[in-house]
């Protein structure tokens, strides 16, 4: 053994052994169909593994995406995969593969965000993520659920099998995700990877079923595609995602979900916090929802990231920003911008705020308000007003949520 992990992006005739230190660390076994498709996603030149010997004892990696933010889309790190295996703990890998993938973002210059799922949420705030996109599950017995009556499209749902309904969800998810912060591309290799429906990885439940609802003028403008399980001793339809471009398709589809026969349940475990769906069923009190985090997000470059969105106000704002992990972000920005844009550069003018990137990230996705931050001790207002002025602007219409695990 060495005394300490090298680290380097791993070859492609490595990708296995990444993948079971991946699984082992986690706690899973190692699925062949998974690892399969996993790897055509991967991106072997943006991935970090630490060695020791040559065996693989750390894992991360970045898949190249693009992110819905307030006003438009931008390049998207999506950090993932990283593990260190337990007999190499606090041994500083999680840190030096943190540098590394921040330090690679910063000299691509293609991304200015990055973002991941926590396992853990007490991991990442050092590293300068921010809770940016809560997420809640669902799971509740379906007979205390209906859809309000009234409420609907004039159209028709249909019964397809992948291959007839994938080209349609792709049409409606292009559609969908334009006004939804929070949201991610899926390229053909990405809907591969979400709609993989090997038997090692259904757990005991079926295969996928795919539905969708195609409006008064015959065009898609919804879809749900699900499983069914036995859980419990009730049979489950587990909804794996559900997605209309109108409140009259969201609703016909969850009235299909819940009139469907034989079902005692119905779940869905990627929801967002204020989803239609609180608003459509006649027992509010039957909908249960977990409330748990959701996608977590760095600034990685400061000011293109600001300089990336739109704001729901005008705003005039100097920000001092400090940043211990990436040191090329700290420092004073001003913010001018609103709805039609923003530009973002540095500064030597008087600070109006002082927050930590962990806290701009948080808020950047505008479901986090600064004023909830600074009520928290996490953000100074150095000028009067500046903060309530500030927030307003941040914020958005509607919660961000992102739908995809990665």
């Amino acid at each position: 053994m060495t005394d300490f992990p090298t680290f380097r992006a791993i070859e492609a005739s490595e990708f296995a052994a990444f993948y079971r230190s991946l699984s082992a660390t986690f706690g899973n076994d190692p699925r062949d169909s998974e690892r399969e498709a996993e790897q055509k996603i991967f991106e072997l030149d943006r991935s970090v593994a630490g060695f020791d010997g040559t065996d693989i004892v750390a894992t991360s990696g970045i898949y190249s995406r693009t992110l819905t933010v307030p006003g438009g889309e931008q390049p998207f790190a999506a950090v993932t995969m990283v593990t260190v295996a337990p007999t190499h703990r606090r041994r500083g890998a999680l840190t030096e593969m943190m540098r590394r993938m921040f330090t690679d973002v910063h000299e691509r210059g293609r991304e200015a965000v990055a973002g991941l799922w926590a396992s853990e949420a007490t991991i990442y705030g050092r590293f300068g993520y921010g809770m940016a996109a809560r997420n809640a599950a669902i799971a509740v017995p379906k007979e205390r659920l209906a859809v309000r009556p009234g409420i609907g499209a004039p159209g028709h749902i249909r019964l397809l099998a992948a291959e007839e309904a994938r080209p349609l969800m792709s049409q409606v998810y292009e559609a969908a995700k334009v006004d939804q912060v929070g949201w991610l591309d899926r390229s053909e290799p990405w809907w591969d990877w979400m709609l993989l429906d090997a038997e090692d990885m259904r757990n005991g439940a079926t295969t996928l079923r795919f539905a969708v609802h195609e409006g008064a003028d015959g065009q898609p403008d919804g879809y749900t595609y699900y499983r069914m399980r036995d859980q419990d001793g009730a049979r489950e339809a587990n909804l794996s995602d559900l997605t209309a471009t109108n409140p009259e398709a969201y609703a016909a589809l969850w009235r299909f979900v819940l009139d469907m026969d034989l079902i005692g349940r119905v779940s869905k475990w990627h929801v967002p916090v204020d989803d239609p769906v609180q608003h459509l069923v006649t027992d509010r009190r039957a909908l249960k929802m977990q409330l748990v985090d959701g996608l977590w997000v760095r600034l990685v470059e400061v000011d293109r990231a600001l300089a990336g969105r739109s704001y729901s106000t005008e705003l005039d704002v100097v920000l001092d920003v400090t940043d211990d992990f990436c040191p090329w972000n700290a420092g004073r920005y001003r913010l001018s911008g609103g709805p039609k844009g923003a530009e973002c550069s540095r500064t030597k003018d008087s600070a109006d705020l002082a927050l930590d990137v962990v806290d701009l990230g948080a808020a950047y996705l505008g479901g986090i308000r600064l004023t909830e931050l600074a009520a928290a001790g996490r953000i100074t207002e150095l000028r009067p007003g500046a903060l309530t002025a500030a927030s307003r602007a941040f914020v958005g219409d509607r919660d961000p949520w992102c739908p995809d695990g990665f």
